[in-house]
């Protein structure tokens, strides 16, 4: 016989303003099988789960329903309460009183009545819960981190310094990321290379940390602890191991006329070449597209002038499996473009600033390489159409972001701030020239961050106008800005130089591609998903995979590193055991009935199913039927639902359960 404890959560006022929580209690305690019922105002705090725990050794207690807020928010820790008063955590389940019903009525008595039947579906359904053990897998003690910006190298560095191997893989020949190309960094106006070169250096010599740069993820297969990652190594052309980065092959490289895409095509490069003079490694990489020896056949001299003989024309990919324990996706972000979009792109280009093509309309990575003392005017603030210096400059923020219309609705977080940064910069280097900015508001969440946008006013002496712009068009050798400032009701007409757009924060592009391969979510802008917003912040819905940086969502720089060191902190927790216990709520087959259709592996979306065979005693092959491995399996049920025998069943989700719940209503 069953002895069932209820407890009723006010929540504080979200339940009880709605529902007679008492009254509830009295009801539910009149049930077959519970042995005791009562309320308490919040049962997620200390004293309440010191209530639940005394009440299941006081009354002998076989099985617990908590009625309260939802599952996702608080069965860990009820769960947690029960186990430790010596009950299995899979005989306690969680009646959503809040959210699927406080919450959604008005009607006191209303809610009341269907709180009570929500509370005795689930008393029905707890009957028949059994003890479920722990599964426990073990760990691979090395993690993956995909992204060389400051993220991934931040969460690189920590997972290292605590004594584990780290893979870090970047697509790019370079690790470093957009910092890499930043100028100075607000609101501190430290320069970006000084602060980053030493920790790519770090990266580049810690023993703990293997780097695949000019990679791609491949492939990934496995779960939370025992993941296998296929990493495609890319052709330099270059043997890393005996190049000594002397840069004569760049030096003799006849081909020197390819826009230089690290500087946002303001220079040129050659075709070997490395991105930037302090790229970690310093190896260069042969653009095949642009070789004169890759498209002809010809030319050859960077083979030739290789005192180390490290140039290989017949180098190919390289295809290598690394096991790994966890993942951290540290991929960062790119910039939208107001270019014209392809045809049936929810994303809009903007004709009305001319779609790219005026060459004095530039985005603010642009301008940052313009500033900076390693870009392409050795820092000296340049028209790139006639090499001029600018005497008025608008700037003009929200391009792409909070724009509904072009397929954008978010804010990108970090404009208005490297906006203002913008105009100091100018001010610093042109001193009799002067700055516009178009805003609609200014959004400077940030410890300093406020201070610093107005000093951009009141010592640097940009003028903020109010207002949007309407219209971009070349005249002679201006650009004509046409606007309205709706703080007093003007339309506004300027002469530029120079316009800078502060265009929106994007994922990087083929993010979807890797998500999928990754087996995580993202939203419709593909941005990556977190499990929980407000409590698992840096966790995917697919244990043991993580997030850093601005793949989850626009980020500055602080926010970067800080979330970069918390997934770091998730791995190393996840390291901290040499098994990992993860809940038992996984399918399970029943092979007597099983006839080997496989639709449930099609429909997984975490890839658990495998094949079984089942033979005789003399070896012999009866018949090969579904089977899930529990290590992987994230206890969806999509497999129960699809399979047409009825053959698989969800452990804590069981036919008899779901029946029961149904029954007693």
């Amino acid at each position: 016989m069953s002895r069932i404890g209820v407890f009723i959560c006010h929540c504080g006022e979200n339940i009880s303003r709605t529902v007679d929580v008492e009254r509830v209690a009295a009801q539910v305690g009149t049930l077959p099988g519970v042995a005791f019922s009562t309320d308490y105002k919040y049962m997620c705090s200390d004293p309440g789960q010191g209530l639940l725990k005394k009440a299941i050794q006081e009354q002998r207690l076989s099985h617990v329903v908590v009625a309260a807020c939802s599952p996702r928010m608080h069965e860990k820790t009820f769960r947690k309460a029960v186990e430790s008063a010596g009950l299995n955590p899979f005989l306690c389940e969680m009646a959503n009183i809040r959210e699927h019903c406080s919450w959604v009525h008005e009607d006191r008595e209303e809610a009341t009545q269907k709180a009570i039947e929500i509370v005795g579906m689930m008393v029905e359904r707890v009957k028949k819960n059994r003890v479920l053990p722990t599964i426990t897998v073990p760990v691979t003690k090395r993690s993956l981190v995909i992204g060389g910006g400051i993220a991934g190298i931040q969460a690189a560095l920590d997972i290292a310094d605590c004594g584990h191997e780290v893979v870090l893989v970047e697509r790019e020949p370079s690790i470093g990321g957009h910092m890499a190309q930043l100028s100075e960094t607000f609101p501190t106006l430290d320069c970006s290379q000084c602060i980053m070169t030493p920790k790519m250096v770090d990266v580049a010599n810690h023993p703990k940390i293997k780097l695949y740069t000019y990679a791609e993820i491949e492939h990934v297969e496995g779960y939370i602890g025992n993941f296998q990652v296929t990493v495609r190594k890319k052709a330099r052309s270059v043997d890393e191991d005996k190049c000594t980065g002397c840069g004569v092959c760049m030096t003799k490289c006849p081909q020197k006329k390819i826009p230089n895409t690290f500087d946002r095509n303001l220079g040129m490069r050659p075709a070997i070449y490395v991105p930037f003079p302090q790229a970690v490694p310093n190896t260069p990489v042969i653009d095949r597209e642009n070789c004169t020896k890759f498209k002809t056949g010809k030319c050859g001299v960077c083979q030739k002038v290789c005192g180390p003989g490290a140039v290989d024309y017949e180098q190919e990919d390289q295809l290598i499996v690394e096991p790994v324990g966890a993942i951290v996706v540290a991929t960062g972000f790119d910039l939208y473009s107001i270019e014209e979009k392809p045809k049936g792109s929810p994303i809009k280009g903007y004709g009305e600033f001319g779609h790219g093509k005026i060459p004095d309309v530039i985005d603010g990575m642009t301008f940052e390489r313009l500033a900076s003392a390693s870009g392409p005017t050795g820092g000296k603030i340049l028209r790139p159409s006639d090499g001029r210096e600018p005497k008025q400059i608008v700037f003009i923020q929200c391009v792409g972001s909070r724009a509904r219309e072009k397929g954008i609705s978010y804010c990108s977080k970090i404009c208005c701030m490297y906006t203002a940064k913008h105009t100091m910069l100018y001010h610093h280097k042109v001193h009799d020239g002067q700055a516009y900015v178009f805003f609609m508001d200014a959004r400077t969440p940030g410890k300093s961050y406020d201070e610093f946008w107005r000093r951009s006013i009141e010592e640097e002496e940009a003028v903020y106008i109010r207002g949007m712009v309407s219209r971009l068009y070349q005249k002679g050798d201006k650009i004509v800005v046409m606007g309205s400032d709706i703080a007093v009701g003007v339309q506004v007409e300027i002469e530029a130089d120079m316009v800078v757009l502060a265009t929106a924060v994007q994922p990087q592009k083929g993010a979807d591609t890797l998500a999928q391969k990754l087996g995580i979510s993202y939203d419709k802008y593909h941005f990556y998903s977190e499990a929980h917003a407000k409590l698992r912040p840096v966790e995917c819905a697919t244990a043991g995979i993580y997030l850093a940086g601005a793949c989850q969502g626009p980020k500055d720089i602080p926010d970067t590193v800080s979330q970069a060191s918390a997934a770091a902190a998730k791995v190393m927790t996840l390291f901290a055991k040499d098994k990992l216990e993860r809940e038992p709520i996984v399918a399970k087959v029943r092979e007597a009935g099983c006839v080997g259709c496989f639709y449930c592996r099609k429909v997984c979306p975490y890839g658990a199913v495998e094949e079984k065979e089942i033979r005789d005693r003399q070896g012999n092959l009866i018949k090969v039927v579904a089977y899930v491995n529990p290590g992987v399996c994230g206890g969806c049920g999509t497999c129960q639902a699809t399979c047409p025998s009825k053959s698989v069943e969800l452990d804590g989700y069981t036919d008899e359960q779901i029946v029961a719940m149904i029954e007693s209503l």
